[in-house]
């Protein structure tokens, strides 16, 4: 798993986060990327302004979910976590069927050194679904934090074994991909490597496996095998990943990735030397 953000990087990834959690309704949704794209135009003040208006609305006991939502993402953006901690406690309570209240509740609390409090909003969500990779992904970061990486895997295991035996299903492979973060951040790059071999095998189609297998490569230092995996991973979205894959071959420092079907055209225009696009 990633190491620990820093205070500045925590901060965006919290309003990252809450951005997604809190676009069910979407006038909420709508709202905040407006507040997001303003640019210099939306001060620190104008926020404080709304701020006070919903709050006032929240004392009153007449402000809706969707309003009470807006504040919860403004507070974050004004760096008052305390008071969208207890805010979005209420709106999680409320809503049980909107798991990413409780994930970004659990995800504050952990901001907030709370790791007791994280692991308990966790452990409600994955007592309802116990593969919502979501927060599989942050117990398992939480616990790796606590040097509890060992006890980590083995849950992981579990799944993984769950979601693959008698039959295999979908579920198996984020729960795989997580598992081969996890080992490689412990050290264990072999089994890493030969986890995503073996679901890239069972998911044929897909080349997520391919791609971390590509980046763990490519953080070995062996370009050759990491442009050959990309190639395949590829191969496996031709039309849909081709955009994607170059830039990531782009980022890496490897040579652009080309169709085969262009790749066998002698009179094909050469590749522009720029970046890729959007």
């Amino acid at each position: 798993m990633p190491p620990r953000p820093s205070p500045g990087s925590r901060s965006g990834l919290l309003l990252a986060l809450a951005a997604l959690a809190l676009m069910g309704l979407a006038g909420a949704g709508g709202w905040w990327l407006g507040q997001r794209g303003g640019g210099g135009d939306r001060s620190r003040l104008a926020l404080e302004r709304q701020a006070d208006q919903l709050r006032s609305k929240v004392d009153q006991g007449s402000a809706s979910d969707a309003e009470q939502e807006r504040l919860v993402q403004l507070l974050l953006a004004l760096d008052q976590q305390r008071q969208a901690t207890q805010l979005l406690e209420t709106l999680a309570d409320r809503q049980p069927e909107r798991w990413q209240l409780r994930l970004l509740l659990a995800e504050l609390r952990r901001n907030g050194d709370d790791r007791a409090g994280a692991e308990r909003e966790l452990r409600q969500l994955l007592n309802l679904s116990p593969d919502r990779i979501e927060a599989l992904q942050l117990m398992t970061l939480l616990q790796v934090e606590q040097g509890r990486g060992q006890e980590a895997e083995r849950q992981l295991r579990a799944l993984l074994a769950k979601a693959s035996k008698p039959t295999l299903q979908p579920q198996a492979l984020p729960l795989g991909l997580l598992l081969g973060d996890l080992l490689q951040r412990q050290g264990q790059k072999g089994a890493a490597e030969a986890l995503y071999l073996q679901q890239a095998q069972e998911f044929a189609k897909d080349p997520r496996p391919l791609l971390a297998l590509a980046l763990l490569k490519q953080e070995q230092g062996d370009t050759a095998a990491a442009q050959a995996a990309l190639a395949k991973a590829r191969e496996r979205q031709p039309e849909k990943a081709s955009q994607r894959l170059d830039e990531v071959a782009a980022s890496w420092g490897l040579a652009k990735l080309r169709a085969p079907s262009a790749a066998a055209k002698p009179q094909a225009a050469p590749a522009p030397t720029g970046p890729p696009g959007p």
